[in-house]
């Protein structure tokens, strides 16, 4: 562990120290007038800030979506005024009336920093310990975009190089999220990624020693991290020159991500306010900010005072920014002439397309034949590793079970992993048993752009996963969440790994969707949907959770339909349907039985296949008129968990079969037969129903 940094080079002029006085002003400014918010963390934090968007990061004010850009994450999102200042400072778009209206409605600085919303901001934060893991998505994405289009460049030389930073506090490293994801960072050895941790020991409990004492970098050391540690002046304040220094050795270390701790004292230099719980999520009064104002020279009787030569001074960064994607682009124009097919590659792959031809390679599978879900997606995922290089992900230690391995002789690892299949550029992702933090990486893979993520693990554990997957949809991300072992038809494992609620709460998250196939030709359509609806424009691409059977399941003829998230499977005989029966994934056998039974009666039947209520409910009224006909009160649900989806599909007098308690441990068929999912009971609650719409 390293505490003295190297020395420095760093030009910081007396501008340069009232730019960050400025910040710290108008953090306090702020808060103050929409009367809630943080502000100690961001006038902290001001020094830090500063130093990497003026003199640290290779980016562009002028087009934040540069792709040779260092990526920022505040992790510590609650402290968005830290972002937003040196958005504004730097020349992002952001306006002093946007710091004016921060936190009020329409604005374009909510409480904490939304991706999609307020340019250059690369991910929504908030829940902590989020940004840490999506930071170390984002580390891994770098890696492996330049395995696909730059393997052979020397450390440093690829226009594909850049760092990710991100700033962490106290609440953050609390989180158990970023512990998994910091874990696998130090196992990954990602040297393109700084954490720089906010070691202000506040928390809005007061000191964090009520509640912590590791030592937190001997716990970073343990990860396998680079760990430094940037003392403050002696007045307290962040040390501008030690911590560039620091981020410059961090720099420098290509063989391990890299840990700072920045002591600091929240609320510097408030004059009552600062090193208190109060300063963490309050306005500091009228009487405080001005007191602060006359501690750093400022005239308290103004608010958002900005001297011009200030803002002058900060908006240089527009003319680096310029300079320094000028360089890149004769870089990148260098590598496109001397890679002609990576180029062409490229070009398709920041575009979103898809490789041509790439449809005709997926797998189609035999009617009759029972084949379990999860082993469909498998052999989709085998077939398409070989034609969509940018296709990647893993599980979380359950690719055996999940079929998530899409490459068994290509691990991405570090080099020096003594696996025979490793390779830092490798397919196949082992995220550990870390379903929280795997599916916040995800996420960070999604946000850097150039590949397609999915990742994998039992449907129960989704419950682990949900924070990541809320802010999935939140986001809009094209992240696929590959969800196996889909009910009680899993079996002997019991109800602790059965998962009841799971579906109906997945389906609650807006913009989450849930595809849940009736068998392998529906699993092969559902993923080509998921490849098709692919985009990284915000506000157009969604999450998927694809959930997936253990068990064996009956194959039927290839429905096109199936990618419009309901369908008719097989329609009534006889005269037009009497009673229609609903089913998603392996029930919808059950329903296919129970049509037989009610044909053989002489009960004019339809099955309805529907594997995503989302996808269904994007059709228009016509087409979902015409699968299930507003003329046919006599419905009935099956779907072996808890029946909250779906009451509005079967109206008053339709029935519903479901589970509405925990299962057991037994075997899989037994558990069906034990708890009512038999095609003789969906068809008695088809009678029921008939019975219920003639009255």
């Amino acid at each position: 562990m390293s505490t003295k940094p190297t020395t420095t080079d760093l030009q910081w002029t007396e501008l340069d120290q009232r730019a960050v006085d400025t910040a710290r002003v108008l953090a306090a400014d702020a808060v103050q007038k929409v009367g809630n918010g943080h502000p100690g963390t961001a006038m902290s934090l001001a020094p830090a800030a500063y130093t990497l968007f003026q003199k640290v990061m290779r980016h562009d004010p002028a087009d934040a979506d540069w792709v040779g850009r260092d990526r920022f994450v505040l992790s510590a999102g609650h402290s968005s005024l830290t972002l937003y200042i040196q958005l504004y400072l730097a020349g992002f778009g952001l306006q002093l009336d946007d710091l004016k209206a921060f936190r009020t409605w329409g604005s374009k600085t909510p409480g904490h920093p939304e991706y999609g919303h307020t340019t250059g901001v690369e991910t929504t934060t908030g829940p902590l310990g989020q940004g840490v893991a999506n930071a170390v998505g984002m580390a891994m994405a770098a890696r492996f975009e330049r395995g696909l289009f730059d393997p052979e460049a020397a450390p440093g030389t690829s226009p594909f190089d850049h760092h990710i930073f991100a700033i962490a506090g106290d609440g953050c490293l609390q989180e158990g999220i970023s512990s998994e994801a910091s874990s696998m960072a130090g196992h990954q050895k990602l040297g393109n990624l700084v954490l720089l941790w906010d070691d202000n020991h506040i928390s809005i409990e007061g000191d964090t020693e009520t509640a912590v004492s590791e030592d937190t970098m001997k716990r970073y050391e343990a990860y396998g991290w680079h760990v430094q540690r940037v003392e403050p002046k002696e007045n307290g304040d962040l040390d501008p020159e030690a911590l560039f220094a620091a981020i410059e050795a961090a720099k420098a270390e290509t063989e391990r991500p890299s840990f700072i701790a920045m002591r600091s004292i929240i609320a510097w230099p408030a004059p009552n306010a600062q090193n208190t719980e109060a300063a963490h999520g309050s306005a500091l009064g009228d009487d405080e900010v001005a007191a602060t104002k006359r501690v750093l020279g400022f005239d308290p009787e103004k608010s958002f005072e900005v001297a011009d030569e200030v803002i002058a001074h900060t908006r240089e960064a527009l003319d680096r920014g310029r300079e320094a994607k000028a360089e890149w682009e004769k870089s990148f124009a260098a590598w496109r002439t001397a890679n002609p097919e990576r180029a062409a590659e490229y070009d398709r792959i920041e575009a979103t397309d898809l490789p041509e031809g790439w449809e005709s390679h997926l797998p189609t599978f035999e009617t009759g034949k029972g084949v379990a879900t999860r082993a469909a997606s498998g052999k989709v995922l085998q077939a398409l590793g070989p034609v969509i290089p940018e296709l990647w992900g893993g599980s979380a230690d359950l690719a055996g079970s999940n079929n998530t391995t899409i490459d068994k002789t290509s691990s991405f690892l570090p080099a020096d992993n003594p696996l025979p299949e490793a390779d830092p550029y490798g397919r196949t992702i082992h995220f550990g048993i870390r379903e929280h933090s795997m599916a916040a990486e995800m996420n960070g893979i999604a946000l850097h752009g150039n590949t397609r993520i999915y990742g994998g693990t039992f449907l129960v554990f989704s419950d682990y996963m949900r924070n990541s997957v809320r802010l999935s949809a939140l986001m809009h991300l094209p992240v696929t969440y590959v969800w196996t072992h889909d009910s009680i038809g899993l079996g002997e494992d019991g109800p602790t790994h059965q998962p009841v609620e799971h579906l109906a709460a997945l389906r609650a998250i807006p913009g989450l969707n849930v595809v849940r196939p009736a068998d392998a030709n529906e699993t092969v359509i559902a993923w080509r949907e998921i490849l098709k609806r692919y985009t990284k424009v915000f506000g157009k691409g969604a999450p998927h959770g694809l959930v997936l059977t253990r068990q064996g399941v009956p194959t039927y003829e290839a429905n096109e339909d199936a990618a419009k998230g309901g369908y008719v499977l097989l329609d009534a005989e006889g005269g037009d349907a009497q009673v229609v029966l609903i089913g998603t994934g392996s029930e919808v056998q059950l329903a296919v039985e129970a049509r037989e039974q009610l044909q053989a009666a002489g009960i004019p039947t339809r099955v309805v296949s529907m594997p995503s209520v989302e996808w269904f409910d994007e059709q228009d009224q016509e087409y979902k008129d015409s699968v299930l006909p507003p003329s046919v009160k006599a419905r009935v649900a099956v779907e072996a968990g808890i029946g909250l989806t779906w009451h509005r599909f079967v109206g008053d007098a339709g029935r519903i079969v479901s589970l509405e308690h925990f299962g057991a441990s037994a075997d899989g068929k037994v558990l069906f037969r034990e708890f009512g999912f038999t095609g003789d009971a969906v068809a008695a609650a088809a009678r029921e129903s008939l019975a219920a719409a003639q009255h």
